[in-house]
């Protein structure tokens, strides 16, 4: 989820994205029609939301459409709740009103094939396995978006862990620092410790570390040039049960903040990077759109259509065994 500035930064994008939605329920039909203009070339898109903001299920379809997406992953929140993981109920909706396992399920079986839906839930609530185990069953591909206030390697989180290895399916995870998921330079224990496990790493701080010299974790947005070998670029080549999730303004700003760094680490990770958009724009297109500026710069950067392909569409393929 792309709750990924301070609270005033939401506000005024809650505005912006209110004026989008009553724009857009007057511009586009319901899909899934085919618009002029629409890529034939298939694209899976791994991290969307549904009543992202206020934005309804029929300005998500078309929003989707409109950026040429041809599968979305919907990954839900947990239940509001409010203990130490959601920051006393600050967390609850992935802090921007996104809705929970139920609404995911119920617009993937109305539409199948165009959404697929996670699995997720507060991770400390007791019935937290239960919960996603739930939706395991019913088929859901991932666990995620997992965005809660707890250690990395915290019991809770790893009976999720577990939980992933039984059943075979990745775990999202947002990072950001001193927010959800602590201590990014402890994951590596995790990744050794459950080798079956892919895991997909999102957000701010998974971002930010792409550069050697990141130092300021507080800083989430660096603007500077990168030096390659940064954590996050280690851990990729190290480790095959890892991947990145190129969504949200943090993915987007990892690829334009250095754009000759972007080619060579796209070249680099060909293989474990997934587009996702986490965009809550009504349009699918525009500048406010940041998942349509994404599809562009992956367009425009990647070394070989071969590889922008791969980023597009064919990694999220053989990892979800679409």
């Amino acid at each position: 989820m792309n709750t990924e500035k301070s609270s005033s930064f939401l506000t005024r994008r809650g505005f912006l994205a209110s004026t989008s939605l009553m724009l857009a329920g007057a511009t586009f039909k319901l899909p899934f029609e085919k618009r002029e203009g629409t890529q034939a070339e298939p694209i899976i898109d791994i991290h969307q939301h549904t009543d992202y903001m206020g934005r309804t299920h029929e300005q998500l379809i078309a929003h989707q459409q409109a950026m040429g997406v041809t599968t979305t992953f919907l990954l839900p929140a947990g239940t509001p709740a409010f203990g130490f993981s959601t920051h006393k109920g600050i967390s609850n909706g992935l802090q921007a009103k996104c809705s929970g396992n139920e609404a995911c399920y119920g617009l993937a079986q109305k539409y199948p094939g165009q959404f697929t839906f996670g699995a997720n839930e507060v991770p400390d609530l007791p019935e937290a396995v239960q919960e996603i185990e739930k939706y395991l069953k019913l088929g859901a591909p991932i666990i995620g978006e997992s965005k809660f206030g707890l250690e990395c390697d915290a019991p809770e989180m790893q009976r999720i862990y577990e939980l992933a290895q039984t059943y075979r399916v990745p775990v999202l995870m947002h990072w950001q620092y001193t927010m959800y998921n602590y201590d990014f330079y402890r994951f590596h224990t995790m990744l050794e410790k459950y080798p079956q496990v892919n895991f997909i790493g999102h957000a701010q701080t998974w971002w930010a570390n792409i550069d050697k010299n990141h130092q300021d974790q507080n800083v989430l947005y660096p603007k500077a040039k990168v030096t390659a070998g940064g954590l996050t670029d280690r851990l990729l080549s190290k480790y095959p049960n890892l991947y990145g999730d190129m969504s949200a303004g943090s993915g987007l700003n990892a690829l334009l903040r250095d754009e000759e760094h972007a080619r060579g680490f796209l070249e680099r990770h060909q293989d474990k990077l997934l587009y996702g958009s986490d965009c809550l724009d009504a349009f699918g297109h525009g500048p406010n759109c940041q998942g349509a500026q994404t599809i562009a710069a992956i367009r425009r950067l990647a070394p070989t259509k071969a590889i922008e392909r791969k980023i597009l569409y064919e990694n999220a393929k053989k990892l979800f065994r679409l």
